[in-house]
């Protein structure tokens, strides 16, 4: 799977639980509420401040080493 900015939270997490991690760490913890599984991560990463570019490059890294 390639992550992108326009990529679907609910999908990441459905591909891999293992990715969960990585959005805890920017402080997404609402992971289950059926509104975040439907947002891209760059809306989330808009509402949580933090810089989506640098998630989907974690997110590719991890998926990539497994």
């Amino acid at each position: 799977m390639e992550i992108t900015r326009e990529t679907i939270i609910g999908d990441v997490l459905d591909y891999d639980s293992g990715t969960a991690q990585f959005f805890f760490e920017i402080g997404m913890h609402c992971l289950g509420c059926p509104a975040s599984r439907g947002e891209s991560i760059e809306e989330a990463c808009a509402v949580h401040g933090t810089d989506a570019d640098e998630l989907v490059d974690k997110l590719n890294e991890y998926l990539a080493g497994k």
